[in-house]
């Protein structure tokens, strides 16, 4: 699975693992980058009893805790390429030798990969081995940005706030404004962010409604920019109120007038006072 950080690929890995004939089994999610190169391989395939100082009990590896279901390998190009081939054999045999063991233990796995890198550029750079990637590569799932399934966000937001709700204890749902304003962005940081933003509007808002003041600035007071630079339109969701749609066109024209407030108010209709009110009312003033 490849696609920007953020994107939400353990999601779309755990949808395939629960989707799975392996559902039964356990899914187990491993950052390669989280993990010092010199414990790679103590806690990917595991470890004997004194095979190592400090190894004072028998650990076993991702591997094996995984055994029957789902092991996810997120951030690959982050593992050593030393590792890599060890990785390698291991999918070649479906056989794994724990740290310090004479003997190997077959291991039922179903194995995905993740990163937020093309894997053909990882491999040029020597970040990914080639016979690694083309052996991983049996099935390849780009997972666009959340600025290029907008469409998916409103089940996306409603699901993530569930979440919240469930953890927090308490149930809050999202009213069409501000929905309008979670579509309206762009979203650089993808569903991480959009995550972020429902939880502190989660925790801001007083009832058990979000409350559009409770929307971090950044979203709430950014229009969304369209993929072409050259693009005079914008994207106005059904059910977004009058005062929001007047403050997306405005904050929109301004963009697009590269910030000149007289161009602003002209191609509006409305006086520069009028503008300059009405931009002091979002915020964006001073």
């Amino acid at each position: 699975m490849t696609g920007e950080s953020g994107t939400g690929k353990e999601r779309v890995a755990r949808t395939i693992h629960d989707l799975s004939p392996c559902r039964a089994g356990p899914f187990v999610a491993v950052n390669c980058g989280a993990i010092s190169p010199n414990l790679m391989e103590s806690q990917i395939f595991g470890h004997e009893k004194g095979s190592f100082s400090g190894a004072t009990s028998r650990h076993r590896g991702f591997f094996e805790q995984a055994q029957g279901g789902t092991l996810l390998l997120d951030e690959i190009t982050e593992m050593p390429p030393e590792f890599q081939v060890k990785l390698l054999r291991v999918l070649e045999t479906r056989t794994v030798v724990r740290l310090g063991a004479e003997s190997s233990i077959d291991v039922d796995v179903r194995i995905l990969a993740a990163t937020n890198r093309p894997p053909l550029a990882a491999a040029e750079e020597g970040k990914l081995r080639k016979d690694l990637y083309y052996r991983l590569r049996i099935l390849e799932v780009e997972v666009p940005p959340l600025r290029e399934r907008l469409e998916d966000l409103p089940l996306l937001a409603r699901t993530i706030l569930e979440e919240i709700g469930e953890q927090e204890g308490r149930r809050k749902s999202i009213g069409p404004d501000v929905m309008g304003m979670l579509q309206a962005y762009a979203w650089p940081g993808n569903i991480r962010e959009l995550r972020n933003a429902l939880y502190t509007a989660f925790l801001l808002s007083e009832g058990p409604e979000l409350e559009a003041a409770s929307i971090p600035h950044e979203v709430s007071g950014s229009p969304r920019l369209d993929p072409d630079p050259g693009a005079t339109a914008i994207r106005i969701p059904v059910k977004t109120s009058i005062r929001e749609a007047e403050r997306r066109l405005i904050l929109m024209t301004l963009e697009h007038m590269e910030g000149r407030k007289d161009r602003t108010a002209e191609a509006l209709g409305v006086s520069i006072k009028t503008l300059y009110n009405r931009l002091h009312a979002y915020g964006c003033m001073g």
